[in-house]
């Protein structure tokens, strides 16, 4: 049954509510607990019972963190990079493009720093290169360095890691393995085909930090000091968000310490970059995701590959300000690229139907750079895998995005192992190609067909899971802060999603180029609520031309911060006619 009876919304979606079991198991936790109803009902949600309540609301890395000696080849790895320092090797990085790949990066150069060594730095041009290491790269790194470490990239790479003659090679990655491992010395990953995979949800700058864990383990037994690690944990939280890596398990506690160590502001580089975005509040992991992750990948969506690392790194407050202010140029350069792509894209998909396992587009001359963050867009419009292909030269190299529940990197992986694609790989939850143009029609059919095995095609954009109702006078800001305790919210851990029922538009205003910016109530309190990219479909007209009219509105709940000033804001999501 609909939640209020609202079966199709001004989005088209269908709204449903909590089940009876969740009501029930949040009754229950409430009576065992006594923590306030609306923490319950996140927890119950969420699985956690009255006994598991207390370690849910404080992760403890040191209780959830694995034991990196877990991991395959991880000994290994440690030792050699800590053979590299003490005998005073050249090292080279080699780290993807992306905020995963230069939070690694970053991780490794400033633990070094802090052991009186450096780095080369090398990240691959997006469009020039291409993702992950290349022969030639490989090789000329292999000629000037005795170790070179592959962040967040490798896995697949046997032919560029064979050309890396003369150096050894550690291989610290998260995207899924093939049956065979490339030629390193040490490939650590838990989502190769000979690990279990209970720790596969890492992203690679937390392969990373495990690494570091063991590095700090082996030296202790040497009685050599090495860097605090802990404070290295607010890169391996932007990375974790950013790359979109469900908030389970350890995953939560690095995200939950990380925020509180970028919160001291001793990253000059995130700093930097956060004052140049605005960001005036201490980050949540919202503001990882939307606001800070989006600049760092800039650089390797349409400028120079390296500037992401670069900043994420740097301990110069000057070069940091620089980076940052170009980082900002490019972000905005970007989405004016994002946009015209996004428009094309909806437009060919939804000609093609969204109806099936896999929302798919292609184009000629759309920038790699963005076709990544539209295959998000397209994913969370039609609520279905998508890729999103650019075309150049009769070879289109292409990103796609899931949704919860449904692997994409197997099928693509797969795909690529039948000779409909040229390469392809990466996790469950994003995946890159590339694909011979005159291919392209049968490899994504073949995929829609892989989708549908997981029943990709009876998902979609059809239901609003929305968690309860409140009104205005109830959503104070120590309710919300008490929610965040169950937080935080991201991949696979939704934030709670309300329903303000039956409430006048008292103001409705456009901000930017498509938000839409409003205040609403009812009878006896009001508040306000932001509503992005509002204009790119029929909420933005809807409210702002409201006529009196009165609507249900869903959405997030998020504490806003002005002059001082703290109060409770709708993130609007969903609105449906009263």
């Amino acid at each position: 049954m609909s939640y209020l009876g609202v079966e199709t919304s001004l989005t088209g979606r269908r709204w449903i509510g909590p089940g009876v079991d969740v009501m029930r198991a949040a009754e229950t936790l409430q009576q065992q607990s006594q923590l306030p109803p609306a923490v319950c009902q996140v927890l119950a949600r969420r699985g956690v019972v009255a006994a598991e309540a207390e370690g849910f609301l404080a992760p403890s890395l040191r209780d959830l963190l694995p034991d990196p000696q877990t991991l395959k080849d991880m000994t290994k790895a440690a030792k050699r990079f800590i053979s590299a320092i003490q005998n005073r090797e050249r090292i080279a990085i080699f780290a993807d493009y992306d905020v995963d790949g230069g939070s690694s990066a970053a991780l490794l150069i400033s633990w070094l720093r802090d052991m009186g060594r450096t780095a080369t730095l090398y990240v691959p041009d997006r469009i020039d290169e291409g993702y992950g290491p290349n022969d030639e790269a490989m090789a000329h790194l292999a000629a000037e360095h005795d170790l070179i470490v592959c962040v967040d990239c490798g896995t697949l790479s046997h032919g560029p890691l064979a050309a890396a003659k003369g150096a050894d090679v550690i291989v610290l990655d998260h995207h899924l393995g093939g049956e065979e491992l490339p030629p390193a010395l040490a490939v650590v990953n838990p989502n190769r085909q000979d690990e279990s995979g209970e720790i596969g949800h890492l992203c690679a700058a937390a392969v990373v930090f495990l690494m570091l864990v063991e590095v700090r383990r082996l030296l202790r037994e040497d009685g050599t000091s090495s860097p605090d690690l802990m404070s290295l944990l607010d890169l391996v939280a932007l990375a974790t968000v950013a790359d979109v890596a469900p908030l389970i398990g350890v995953n939560r506690a690095f995200v939950r310490q990380g925020l509180t160590v970028m919160a001291r502001r001793n990253r000059v580089g995130l700093t930097a970059l956060a004052d140049e975005a605005g960001l005036d509040t201490a980050p949540t992991a919202y503001h990882l995701g939307f606001v800070l992750g989006p600049r760092v990948n800039a650089g390797g969506r349409i400028g120079a590959a390296d500037l992401g690392a670069r900043l994420l790194s740097t301990d110069d407050p000057h070069e940091a300000a620089a980076l940052s202010e170009r980082l900002e140029a490019l972000n905005k350069e970007r989405r004016d690229i994002e946009t015209a792509v996004r428009a094309a894209a909806l437009a060919q998909a939804e000609e093609r139907g969204l109806d099936g396992g896999l929302v798919w587009a292609a184009g000629a001359g759309w920038h790699p750079g963005v076709v990544g963050i539209v295959a998000s867009r397209l994913k969370e419009t039609a609520g279905r895998p998508s890729i999103v292909i650019g075309i150049e030269d009769g070879i289109g190299k292409g990103s796609g995005r899931s949704i919860s529940g449904i692997d994409l990197g197997q099928p693509i992986q797969r795909l690529a192992a039948e000779g409909l694609l040229i390469k392809g790989g990466g996790h469950k939850m994003a995946a890159g190609l590339t694909v011979e143009e005159t291919k392209i029609e049968a490899a994504m059919s073949r995929l829609n067909e892989l989708l549908e095995k997981q029943g990709a095609h009876e998902r979609g954009a059809a239901d609003l899971r929305v968690d309860g109702m409140l009104m205005p006078q109830a959503a104070s800001v120590d309710m919300v802060e008490l929610i965040e305790n169950a937080g935080p919210f991201g991949a696979s851990a939704p934030a709670p999603r309300y329903v303000f029922a039956d409430m006048a538009i008292r103001f409705a205003k456009r901000v930017g180029e498509n938000h839409l910016k409003v205040s609403f109530g009812g009878d006896a309190a009001s508040m306000d609520a932001i509503c992005f990219n509002a204009f790119d479909g029929p909420i933005g007209p809807a409210l702002q031309d409201h006529g009196g009219k009165r609507f249900h509105l869903a959405g997030r709940l998020d504490i806003n911060i002005w002059r001082g000033r703290r109060s409770v804001q709708l993130r609007l999501e969903d609105v449906t006619l009263a």
